[in-house]
């Protein structure tokens, strides 16, 4: 039993809503969508047009159906830069559904985005590009949409999926972390844009008018413009802030199919993200124009615009082997080193086997086409004829510029690429990698390689971290069978539960993957993680304001303890709060090292972050278990009500049964409540901000008494009940008090420090 004394209470309301994850269905490009978009006011267009001109980012309310769902109360604009104009009926659309009502989304999507289909006849170009992206690389899903306002077709529209949390969380295992789009306040077809040099100055407040900053953190712009020095001035330790292998993916997409309103011409249209190991990955964006439907510049050779005929023969080097009238320092700057201009052709090479020598790409934008010809007819707004349509998969269309037809470009390019150094004469590999061991024990890594000079080993234990790169060997040592086979090999000991990996060879001229489409694609092998290895070592359900999240907020915790000498991913492991619950928490991309914690806040909130469950733990007792993909409990616990100056964890540490005890968050469990005490009284947590507890041995009744620090007086407490004390501080002010506790002949004081 515990007595509660409140100088004052305060009792606070929040309303929780959850949003589920995005699915699949809506953008899958074997479907049409329809949305259709409802206004009050009959001058609507003029409302949307003057928002655009004024290019604040305000919304116009109205009403949606998406496939006949009714949304209220979403917010509407204009997107894009070139393609919207005041001047068209067919504009390009954002919509915000939960604009208003914060709880609204569409199969998990608060926000659609819907592009005119300008500067493509084909109308294909967007959604084929996307496709081909998605093998390689985290980019967005897209597909068709049939545009209706107030019931009135204003036509075939392509929607594409948003870079926003849900894109983020699904790629990455997060949503919180710095977030950046290369998109300058105002556009300088003469400047560098967001080019990822450092010329703008030596303080991140120089660099904002030239990037769009997505997450909300100061500190956020300090990472960026720590990436950018780096980036610029420290080619050794790039790793360290830049996934190079996705930057590689990215420059090999935009050159294999001419998608230069990117990063390559005018430095804009692509994200950055910083994931949890580090790491800045970019991200690709807006994809109307590729296939060479955007020739203005490509900053280098043809700074001042290109033809058709030049992009079937654009150099993919040229930024580093001839000039970039910019910097161009996510380019140069990685190409410079051998390795990696290597791996950036073998990426080019994969791309164009692929998708554009065995002729899939134009069996898609065929199936494409077909699907939607029936929509482009009744488009009534589109930019181009039927028969522009109809003729640019295979020839080039003029209208205001030369759209190059699809095959005639790809044809072309691929004839140009196939004799383009390191193309052709690549390493050949097989891995021969024994996918069984044991937790903790070794694992030898082989690879056959022919017409290699050397080999790598990319390693990893979960998606959030970085892989690590190891040279094999063919010299019959350390982990090598026999000297010169061909079988490069390396031997890792102590290994964790999951690895992931990939290999990388090479010779004087060319490179390649195994996988081909590795970093993005690897091998996985995994042993069972033995019960007892990991295990519920702590938990709080109802917190006493003495840990708080990120953000500020006093949450219950759970704290898992790897209790093994070996790394222990738990990438195949969930969390729930009941046997039979449908609630689970993948605990995706964490890793925990040995005799080392991973805390995790149970508040049912995932947008705070990657370590926020998606339930809640009951203090009036519940059932907490941790399982693996096989459904079996690793570990679990059934607790009663629980006391909410205490915590319930294991004693002795990771091994013992669960007691009541201290909280001794993310460190060794302390002893249990009756083992403490070696005195008549106890104030805990110290220092506190809110309320703080005070547990003493001495038989009632007894007073206590608190003095500040200059011994003023300020409470005293007569105690008639047993149980622990729990006293509020709102009407003390931040500083060091005296607590005393008085029993007949008995007087101990002990000190608390209060900080608001």
């Amino acid at each position: 039993m515990k007595a509660t004394y409140y100088f004052i209470v305060l009792i606070s309301l929040s309303v929780l809503t959850l949003k589920v994850s995005a699915q699949t269905d809506f953008y899958s490009n074997n479907y049409i969508r329809e949305v259709k978009i409802y206004f009050q006011e009959s001058n609507w267009d003029y409302i949307l047009d003057s928002l655009y001109i004024e290019d604040e980012q305000n919304r116009m309310l109205g009403n949606v159906k998406v496939d006949g769902i009714l949304y209220t109360d979403v917010g509407i604009r204009y997107k894009g830069f070139s393609s919207a104009s005041i001047n068209r009926v067919k504009n390009p659309f954002n919509i915000k559904l939960d604009y208003i009502n914060k709880d609204q989304n569409h199969e998990g999507l608060d926000k659609l985005k819907l592009s005119n289909v300008i500067h493509d006849p084909s109308f294909v170009r967007e959604v084929l590009a996307y496709e081909i992206a998605r093998k390689y690389m985290p980019a967005s899903r897209a597909n068709f949409a049939n545009v209706y306002v107030n019931d009135i077709l204003i036509g075939l529209y392509t929607n594409v999926e948003s870079v926003e949390s849900d894109f983020l969380k699904t790629h990455f295992g997060s949503n919180d972390q710095p977030f950046f789009k290369g998109n300058p306040e105002a556009l300088d077809l003469n400047g560098e844009n967001s080019n990822l040099s450092n010329t703008y100055g030596e303080n991140f407040e120089d660099y904002q008018p030239y990037y769009a900053a997505k997450s909300d953190n100061t500190n956020d712009w300090r990472n960026l413009y720590e990436f950018i020095n780096v980036l610029n001035t420290d080619e050794e330790n790039i790793d360290e802030v830049l996934n190079i292998d996705r930057a590689l993916w990215m420059h090999a997409f935009n050159y294999s199919i001419i998608n230069f309103d990117s990063y390559i011409g005018y430095a804009q249209n692509y994200y950055l993200y910083q994931s949890e190991n580090g790491q800045f990955n970019p991200i690709l964006w807006d994809l109307n124009q590729a296939f060479a439907s955007f020739r203005l510049t490509d900053a280098s050779t043809y700074y001042q615009g290109f033809s058709v005929n030049e992009a079937k023969t654009l150099d993919p080097l040229s930024h580093y082997s001839i000039f970039s009238v910019y910097p161009r320092p996510l380019m140069t700057t990685l190409f410079a080193n051998s390795t990696y201009s290597r791996m950036y052709i073998a990426h080019i090479r994969t791309i164009m086997e692929e998708n554009f020598n065995n002729q899939d790409y134009y069996l898609r934008a065929t199936f494409f086409q077909n699907l939607i010809s029936s929509s482009v007819a009744n488009d009534t707004n589109k930019f181009y004829s039927i028969a522009d349509f109809n003729d640019n998969i295979d020839v080039t269309v003029s209208d205001l510029i030369e759209y190059p037809g699809l095959s005639d470009l790809m044809e072309n390019r691929a004839v140009y690429l196939s004799d383009y150094k390191g193309i052709t004469g690549e390493p050949i590999l097989l891995n021969t990698t024994d996918s069984n061991y044991d937790f903790g024990s070794a694992v030898k890594f082989k690879t056959n390689v022919l017409d290699g000079d050397e080999a790598f080993l990319f390693y990893r234990n979960s998606s959030s971290q970085k892989f690590t790169q190891l040279s094999l060997n063919d010299n019959g040592v350390d982990g090598d069978d026999v000297a010169g086979d061909n079988m490069y090999s390396i031997q890792l000991e102590n290994c964790a539960n999951i690895i992931q990996y990939y290999f990388y060879a090479q010779n004087d001229s060319a490179g390649s993957f195994l996988p081909k489409r590795a970093a993005y694609e690897f091998y996985t092998i995994s042993t069972p993680l033995p019960v007892g290895a990991l295990v519920i070592n702590e938990f709080v359900s109802e917190n006493n304001n003495e840990h708080a999240d990120e953000v500020g907020v006093y949450e219950d915790w759970i704290e898992l303890y790897n209790t093994t000498d070996y790394y222990i991913s738990a990438d195949s492991l969930t969390l729930v709060n009941s046997i039979e619950s449908d609630v689970e928490f993948k605990l995706t991309g964490k890793v925990i090292p040995p005799h080392e914690y991973l805390m995790l806040w149970a508040d049912d909130d995932v947008n705070d972050g990657s370590h926020h469950l998606n339930f809640k733990l009951d203090s009036d007792g519940e059932f907490v278990g941790l399982k693996n993909t096989d459904g079996v409990f690793l570990d679990s616990i059934t607790f009663n009500s629980q006391n909410k100056a205490f915590s319930y964890g294991r004693y002795p540490n990771g091994v013992g049964d669960f007691t009541e005890m201290y909280s001794s968050y993310s460190a060794e469990n302390i002893a249990p409540i009756d083992d403490v005490f070696t005195s008549s009284l106890y104030l805990f947590p110290n220092p506190t901000q809110d309320i703080f507890y005070i547990q003493t041995t001495l038989e009632l009744p007894y007073l206590i008494r608190i003095f500040n620090v200059n011994g003023t007086f300020v409470s005293e407490l007569e105690i008639n009940n047993e149980g622990v004390i729990e006293l509020s501080t709102d009407l003390m002010s931040s500083g060091v008090y005296t607590v005393s506790i008085i029993k007949d002949e008995t007087l101990e004081t002990k000190k608390i420090t209060i900080i608001h």
